[in-house]
C-alpha cells in the first residue's frame, strides 16, 4: 500500500489514532498528528511512499501536535515530539509540515548511526552518485532539485546515508525542501512539479516542498555506488564551472559534514577515504540552472 491509496479521511484517521508507519527507504517512522496541515502535506508529497502495517515495527515514533494551555489557541504553536520527548522549541502552528520535515532529518542524523551521516545532497544518473554537500545558501536545493526535473534519480536532498560495510549510499527519498527565490526559480524551471503551500517568517525565511519523482520513490530501495564529490556554490551572473578538487580538500570537506564521523572511528574514515579515492572531486560554481545542467549531463556521460 501507498499513501495514495489511502482517502484523505483515511489518511487523517490513521495519523489521529494509531499513527501513520510512513516508509522512507530503509526508515520508518510512526507518525501521529491530528493537525490538517500534517495530513494535506503528507497525502500531498508522499503519494507515492509505502505504508507499512500500523502493528509493525517502526524506527522511530514522532507526534506533531498542538501544546497544552493558552498556546493552542492564542498565537497558536505547534511541538515535535520523539519518544514523548521534545528536543525542539515550538515553532507557529502554520509550520507543522515543515517542522515534521526537519524532525525526521533530525530524527535520521541523530539515530541511523548503522551508516555513516552526512550533510548533502545525492543524485545518480547512469548508475553513478553524485554528492553535492555544502552549508546553507549554497545553491545546494536548488541545483538538486533542477537536476531531478530533468532525469537524475533523487537519493536525498539533505542527508547521504553511506553504508560503510559496502562503501554504497542508501536513499533516503524525501521532499526536496527549498527557500526564498529558489522556490520560485524551480517552479519557472519545472512548471509540472507539486509544492507544498509556501510557509514564510520560518527560521529560514519562507519554505517550500518539492514533490520527489515518483520514479525516485520507487527505486528507493536501489543504492548507488559514488561517483563524484562536487562543492557547489551559486554565484549570480556566473558561467557554469566545474575545477578539480584535490582528494584531501574533499575528504575534509566531507568529514566536516558528517554528523557522525567520529562515532565511526577507524571505519569511518576508512569508508570516506574508499569513497573520495573511487570519485571524482570538484568544485562547482554556477547561476543558470540551464547552463549547470549541461554541466552535469556532460560529466554524467564520461566513462
Amino acid at each position: 500500500m501507498i499513501v495514495a491509496d489511502l482517502s484523505i479521511s483515511q489518511l487523517t484517521y490513521s495519523l489521529a489514532n494509531k499513527g501513520l508507519c510512513l516508509r522512507t527507504g530503509p526508515v520508518v517512522s510512526r507518525i501521529h498528528s491530528k493537525l490538517s496541515l500534517v495530513a494535506n502535506g503528507i497525502a500531498l508529497q508522499y503519494a507515492e511512499h509505502p505504508v507499512e502495517p500500523d502493528d509493525g515495527f517502526a524506527d522511530f515514533n514522532v507526534h506533531v501536535e498542538l501544546p497544552v494551555g493558552i498556546r493552542r489557541w492564542f498565537q497558536p504553536q505547534v511541538l515535535f515530539q520523539f519518544d514523548s520527548n521534545t528536543p525542539f522549541s515550538p515553532l507557529p502552528a502554520d509550520q507543522a509540515f515543515p517542522m515534521l520535515e526537519w524532525g525526521l532529518n533530525w530524527c535520521v542524523s541523530s539515530y541511523c548511526n548503522q551508516y555513516l551521516c552526512i550533510h548533502a545532497a545525492v543524485i545518480e544518473k547512469n548508475g553513478r552518485a553524485a554528492i553535492l554537500p555544502a552549508p546553507p545558501g549554497s545553491g545546494k536545493s536548488t541545483l538538486c532539485a533542477g537536476l531531478i526535473c530533468r532525469g537524475w534519480r533523487l537519493l536525498s536532498d539533505e542527508l547521504t546515508l553511506i553504508d560503510p560495510r559496502t562503501g554504497q549510499i542508501i536513499p533516503l527519498v524525501r521532499p526536496v525542501s527549498l527557500k526564498n527565490a529558489s522556490i520560485d526559480v524551480i517552479r519557472r524551471f519545472s512548471p509540472n512539479s507539486v509544492f507544498s503551500p509556501g510557509v514564510k517568517d520560518t527560521v529560514k525565511g519562507t519554505v517550500a516542498h518539492m514533490k520527489p519523482p515518483t520514479e525516485s520513490v520507487r527505486c528507493a530501495f536501489e543504492p548507488a555506488q559514488p561517483g563524484w564529490m562536487i562543492l557547489p556554490r551559486y554565484q549570480a551572473g556566473a558561467p557554469a564551472r566545474l575545477v578539480p578538487l584535490s582528494k584531501g580538500q574533499a575528504f575534509m570537506q566531507l568529514a566536516e559534514n558528517a554528523f557522525n564521523y567520529s562515532l565511526h572511528g577507524k571505519r569511518g574514515f576508512e569508508a570516506l577515504a574508499n569513497l573520495i579515492e573511487s570519485s571524482g572531486c570538484y568544485e562547482f560554481t554556477y547561476s543558470r540552472l540551464e547552463e549547470a545542467v549541461e554541466v552535469f549531463e556532460k560529466l554524467a556521460n564520461t566513462k
